[in-house]
């Protein structure tokens, strides 16, 4: 069974770091040494690992994807965020990380990011931790 995270989003597109989260989901576990699985289980959030030090590396990230895949751009889907489905699959809905003693291996500016691209939402993400 997965743990669950809960994730609230505050705007319709949005990147959040749920680093700290996901590495106590981790620190809860009896895991020493394996891999965290991290899957984001809707069809308009995604997750991607990327620089967490400078947010403008995030907000660079959303306002390419908000030019490449625009709002109103004349789709079919009737519910009006057609463009939140496609950068969905752009972006993915799951990453891998390596743990070893009990902690998350990534490289110094990495973060793990929940990306909102239909919100403000209730969201969550499922963690499947398992070991080597």
């Amino acid at each position: 069974m997965p743990l669950v995270i809960s994730i609230k989003t505050h705007s319709r597109i949005d990147m959040l770091d749920i680093t700290p989260a996901v590495q106590e989901a981790i620190s809860n576990s009896s895991l020493t040494d394996g891999i965290c699985v991290v899957y984001i289980p809707h069809t308009t959030a995604g997750i991607t690992i990327n620089e967490g030090a400078d947010p403008a590396v995030c907000q660079d990230i959303m306002k390419k994807l908000n030019e490449l895949v625009p709002y109103d751009a004349g789709y079919l889907h009737l519910e009006g965020n057609s463009d939140s489905h496609i950068k969905t699959s752009i972006v993915g809905n799951s990453v891998t990380i390596f743990v070893e003693n009990g902690r998350l291996v990534m490289g110094t500016w990495q973060k793990i990011f929940f990306c909102e691209f239909d919100g403000p939402r209730s969201r969550k993400a499922n963690i499947k931790l398992m070991g080597s």
